[in-house]
């Protein structure tokens, strides 16, 4: 199934129902009064969210949903039955957003959420609503109300805890299915990976977290070049980066004819880093802002220059607190191996630590926010 992740569709409540103009007529009951029934109303037009969705396929096709319309009122005050709701379901993790303002209008982050996005028209009243005194024989009734009408845009942000960034080829793909049951393709060129990836880990018996293989960035993809600016929207809500960096580019670049000094491989090497924090900058600012962990990969080949992997090592671990702005993890960068697996059950297990660590601290906002102000006080 092909992954598509942002349609543009056009939606429409019902409309009301007019209301009856009607007499009672019946055998030996002369002059018998207003009896219009009311009209029905409009049908609305309904989202929820499902967790069993992990796509926005089916509006690929069909662009337009309307609700039916509610039925016209009747004689012997009988109401006009009321139009059929339309309840369309998205992946969790859709944001909708109007066509035209681009205002966000509702945000799915639960399983069954529901949002009604376009309301019916409300049927018009029967004549037997406007009698009076004065006026005891009405001839008209109310016609129904128009429904609500929306052009709006679906947008796909996939949830997961952690996404896996870097550049084409850093080894993304093979990593995810080292750590996860996924199986993404592989392949030895570049921009293999054409849609995000999902995958559960499970660090321990009772807990698991999600991580996502992000397609690959380079530079320009805030604006457009590769595929990356098609999918960093993805990574906006992940609790934790994984910037996964090619071993193999300072093997090439040290055996590069011209290449004298050692300092120039690795100052090359800490450059590639840059240019992906300085996308994601452009993308959007609280990128920044989201604790990543930074991984050396393809250590099965780095094995056969130890000496410039440990100065790679050292050197990045120096800059990586001017660059990012926060201290390194202990041991970060971590060295793996996602073809071997060496390595990859401590970036795991990191990852698992710094995610709970996250989570304990957001339910402590959460409880502080709940509790009384002279609760939290003494607490």
């Amino acid at each position: 199934m092909r992954f598509i992740d942002e349609a543009k569709i056009k939606i429409a409540a019902g409309h009301g129902g007019p209301g009856c103009v009607s007499f009672r007529r019946e055998t030996f009951i002369p002059r018998g009064g207003p009896d219009g029934g009311d009209g029905g109303d409009g049908g609305d037009v309904i989202f929820e969210s499902s967790s069993k969705l992990s796509t926005l396929q089916d509006f690929r096709f069909k662009r337009n949903y309307q609700a039916t319309r509610g039925m016209h009122g009747s004689s012997s005050h009988k109401a006009g039955k009321d139009g059929e709701n339309v309840v369309i379901r998205v992946p969790v993790g859709t944001v909708i957003k109007d066509a035209d303002s681009l205002e966000v209008l509702i945000d799915f982050t639960e399983d069954k959420q529901t949002w009604v996005a376009c309301e019916g028209g409300r049927g018009g009243k029967g004549n037997s609503h406007f009698t009076t005194s004065t006026h005891q024989a009405p001839k008209f009734a109310q016609p129904g109300e128009e429904g609500e009408f929306k052009e709006i845009i679906l947008e796909l942000k996939l949830l997961a805890d952690v996404g896996i960034i870097g550049f084409p080829n850093a080894g993304k793909s093979t990593l995810i299915s080292r750590m996860s049951a996924a199986r993404p393709k592989i392949a030895d060129y570049p921009f293999t990976t054409l849609t995000p990836n999902l995958g559960v880990v499970q660090p321990d018996e009772h807990d698991t977290f999600v991580v996502a293989d992000i397609p690959g960035l380079v530079e320009g993809a805030h604006r457009g070049v590769g595929l990356g600016h098609k999918f960093l929207k993805h990574i906006e809500r992940t609790r934790l980066f994984v910037h996964l960096l090619d071993g193999t580019q300072l093997l090439e670049d040290a055996t590069k004819p011209g290449v004298d000094q050692l300092n120039e491989v690795i100052d090359n090497f800490i450059q590639r880093y840059q240019t992906i924090r300085t996308e994601l900058g452009l993308f959007a600012d609280k990128l920044l802002q989201v604790p990543e962990v930074v991984v050396l990969n393809k250590l099965d080949l780095l094995e056969s220059d130890p000496d410039l992997v440990e100065r790679a090592q050292k050197a990045l671990r120096e800059r990586i607190q001017s660059i990012r702005g926060t201290n390194p993890f202990p041991g970060e960068p971590l060295i793996i191996s996602a073809v071997s697996g060496s390595g990859v059950q401590e970036l795991i297990f990191m990852l698992h630590q710094e995610i709970k660590a996250q989570k304990a601290a957001q339910d402590e906002k959460d409880l502080g926010t709940l509790l009384p102000s002279d609760e939290r006080i003494r607490s």
